[in-house]
């Protein structure tokens, strides 16, 4: 699918002679859809686990959880499914991966996840941010009612860890120390905060205890309460972020990175710039959190607010193509590549790949604040050539100044992969950059870059 997304305007400034952009720009991903985000900070990067609605649902069609990291918050690169309703043996059906959350505990990562309908919440575990996730029980970790939805997990300074859940109410129960067990009853919160929907999310700062949710509907804000206690009582304290018409749902995940706060949700945005009607294809936001000094929260205007870049991208090592700070038209595709020569009954499965895809004429790849330092002398590309094109290596925009085209011949071989390598002009400092693609029909498939001094 080739959309082409209205370019949204971000706030600039002018820095040593370069026009260069320091704000994210909401949607934060645009090659797919994504929703129900779940942040996770963990070795200095945010790893940002989120539901997948599909390109053709009507309705809630998810099948798989897909992961995204930044180091920037502002380039996000995507590592694809690490997840999905087949990892549970349990699970029969194959739609309805909704809200999942993920935690590090002891060396390990743990993906909470939902089965719609009754079914339950399951759990999953791995030893890498990046899965493999298994499930270490083979069976639900919850299951009291059809309100098992939108887990969340928080664990207090002393350990203790929580989950909770529900719609239209809160529950919570105590986690064991092993993290896919628990203890004791599970409660049903007697002081649901007012206009409480769903999509529960606890923190702590400064001894305040924090519990934000989809609020109200529809549509849905984002709601908050606060406590002296991880289970209650909660006192509604506002609205984080009032609800918009243009936006039916919404689902908080909020963190601290880099001595700054976060918010995320989604809205409809890109849906909204290519049809009228109303589907389930969301797209995730995030804008900085901003507290008051007796530790209540700041509303926030609807995802209109962008975040500030916290760091710069080192274009000397390799990068992947699907990593993107904004994107015109561009889809995102995982392949599996079989060794050839060899049926595909007895096949050798040889590599395994996430790329940029989809790409025609006037599409671009925009990455943001990257750091040239002294200066380039080459970049290499890895493409697959489908009917052949160029790509335009701009600075600080898709018209900027051109440092360099890549020519890439028409093969007509999309499973071929071959690494080219063209001379760049010599640019310094940090600048934006615009992977700008021309041709006709479907050029190529682009698999990573790197620069070289």
């Amino acid at each position: 699918m080739n959309i082409n997304y209205k370019k949204l305007v971000c706030t600039a400034f002018f820095l040593g002679g370069v026009w260069l952009n320091t704000h994210a720009q909401n949607p934060i991903i645009q090659t797919k859809f994504t929703a129900d985000p779940a942040p996770m900070v963990h070795d200095d990067t945010v790893f940002l686990y989120t539901g997948h609605d599909e390109d053709d649902a009507f309705g809630f069609k998810m099948h798989n959880w897909l992961l995204y990291t930044s180091t920037d918050m502002v380039n996000w690169t995507e590592h694809g499914a690490v997840a999905s309703l087949k990892d549970f043996e349990w699970v029969s059906q194959e739609n309805g991966a909704w809200a999942a959350h993920s935690i590090e505990r002891n060396g390990k990562f743990y993906l909470y996840c939902p089965v719609p309908g009754g079914v339950g919440i399951g759990v999953l575990v791995s030893d890498s941010p990046y899965g493999p996730f298994k499930d270490p029980i083979g069976k639900p970790l919850i299951k009291k009612s059809e309100h098992d939805i939108d887990p969340a997990v928080f664990i207090d300074d002393d350990g203790q860890a929580y989950l909770y859940w529900g719609n239209p109410k809160v529950y919570y129960v105590k986690l064991n120390e092993d993290m896919i067990s628990y203890s004791g009853e599970i409660v049903q919160e007697p002081s649901t905060p007012k206009n409480y929907q769903e999509g529960p999310w606890v923190w702590k700062r400064n001894g305040h205890y924090y519990l934000s949710y989809a609020s109200t509907c529809c549509p849905e804000g984002i709601g908050y309460a606060m406590s002296s206690s991880p289970t209650g009582p909660w006192e509604y304290k506002g609205m984080i972020m009032d609800g918009d018409k243009r936006s039916n749902g919404n689902h908080p995940g909020i963190i601290d990175f880099k001595g700054k706060h976060y918010v995320f949700g989604f809205n409809y945005n890109i849906l909204k710039q290519t049809m009228a009607k109303h589907y389930e294809r969301r797209s995730i936001c995030v804008e900085e959190l901003s507290y008051n000094a007796d530790g209540t929260i700041q509303k926030h205007p609807f995802w209109s607010r962008n975040v500030e870049q916290v760091g710069v991208l080192n274009p000397y090592n390799r990068v992947e193509a699907e990593t993107i700070a904004w994107s015109e038209g561009v889809k995102t595709e995982f392949a599996t590549e079989w060794e050839r020569n060899i049926s595909w009954d007895r096949g050798k499965k040889v590599a395994e790949r996430l790329f940029a895809t989809a790409i025609h004429n006037g599409d671009y790849i925009k990455v943001q604040g990257v750091d040239f330092s002294d200066g380039p002398k080459t970049i290499e590309v890895s493409v697959a050539s489908l009917y052949g094109g160029k790509i335009e290596v701009r600075a600080d925009n898709i018209d900027g100044p051109l440092m360099g085209t890549v020519n890439i011949d028409a093969k007509g071989q999309g499973d071929l992969w071959k690494t080219v390598t063209e001379p760049v002009k010599n640019i310094k400092g940090v600048h934006d950059l615009y992977f700008v693609f021309k041709g006709e029909m479907d050029l190529f498939n682009f698999d990573w870059w790197k620069f070289t001094k």
